[in-house]
């Protein structure tokens, strides 16, 4: 992790999810426990409010030196802009900018929340001393988002707008015939992409067909050996699987990371992963790839965000006082 305590660093994370904000400071002390809210999602002030709000009252009366925020979009990094949004009310606002200056010229980062929650996963281990310099994040809940690390640094492409990892195509659905061999659906997630075949949505409709509740039901009688849910399972492993061939076979990492809601699972979802991975992927890549069940758990969000601050920061120029943001 960041050595906040190094440089008197005192950072607040926020991580905007459609249905809760989480907001803690991580500082010399490590990180607070996170305040949880409802997300509001009626308009774009009413969120930018509460934001404000929340990261006044988790500043308390100290000062901090920065502000990270992790948010289920497509973000220009560049400019600190989300380039478009669905769960949540963001669409086209300049939400850098915005924050900064209703928090008094704090700085203030804005990044995606599964890039945010690859870079503390990044760091999972640092208090046994290693940070891993090459990572993909793969966070499997309602839909399929993703991280990557590279050189301990968030790897965003051209316009801040990489990973989107969900959209990747694994199977054949993406090659229907049409009026040029290909389908193309107007909406996302496309046929045949991850989303569409390894997602918590993919999982609830497997059971379904099986005869059961939802994916949480599937996971539930698999533990318990029913075949059904282990079926299910196995078929959205699969599909991971070859997600995972496609970033190992793409980066070569150190790590790759499953998160999310349904990395609950875990082996029962990790090990037909693991079983499509070892079929895939060309002899000789990723030899020294470990694919685990992330460890940074529910806080992984919050805790990049801020991770993220702390980072930035410290590569531009750095102000020679920690800032109060003004009520």
């Amino acid at each position: 992790m960041i050595d906040t305590s190094a440089v008197g660093q005192r950072l607040i994370g926020v991580d905007v999810g459609g249905t809760k904000v989480s907001v803690a400071v991580l500082s010399g002390d490590g990180l607070s426990e996170p305040h949880l809210e409802p997300t509001r999602v009626d308009s774009s002030e009413a969120l930018l409010d509460q934001l404000v709000a929340a990261i006044r009252r988790a500043q308390g009366d100290e000062p901090v030196d920065a502000v990270g925020i992790g948010v289920p979009s497509v973000v220009d990094w560049a400019a600190g802009t989300v380039r478009s949004s669905v769960n949540i009310p963001l669409q086209d606002v300049p939400l850098r900018d915005e924050l900064r200056d209703r928090l008094g010229g704090v700085p203030v980062f804005v990044d995606n929340d599964a890039s945010v929650a690859g870079l503390a996963e990044a760091h999972a281990d640092a208090a046994a001393g290693r940070v891993v310099q090459s990572l993909v994040m793969f966070t499997v809940g309602t839909g399929v988002g993703g991280g990557v690390v590279v050189d301990g640094r968030v790897y965003r492409g051209a316009t801040g707008a990489a990973p989107e990892i969900g959209h990747m195509l694994v199977a054949a659905q993406a090659l229907r015939d049409g009026a040029d061999g290909f389908a193309h659906d107007e909406r996302f997630p496309q046929p045949g992409s991850l989303e569409s075949l390894a997602s918590g949505r993919a999982l609830d409709r497997l059971a379904r067909e099986r005869g059961l509740r939802d994916g949480r039901e599937a996971v539930a009688v698999a533990r318990e050996g029913d075949p059904r849910g282990l079926e299910a399972l196995r078929i959205v492993g699969h599909h991971l699987g070859l997600g995972i061939a496609n970033a190992i076979l793409l980066f070569d990492p150190e790590v790759v990371a499953v998160g999310g809601g349904v990395s609950a699972a875990g082996d029962l979802l990790l090990q037909p992963a693991l079983e499509t991975v070892r079929r895939f992927v060309l002899p000789g890549v990723g030899t020294r790839t470990e694919v685990r069940i992330a460890r940074s758990g529910r806080r992984a969000g919050v805790l990049g965000a801020a991770l993220l601050a702390g980072q930035e920061l410290a590569l531009g120029e750095r102000p020679t006082t920690t800032a109060a943001i003004e009520p």
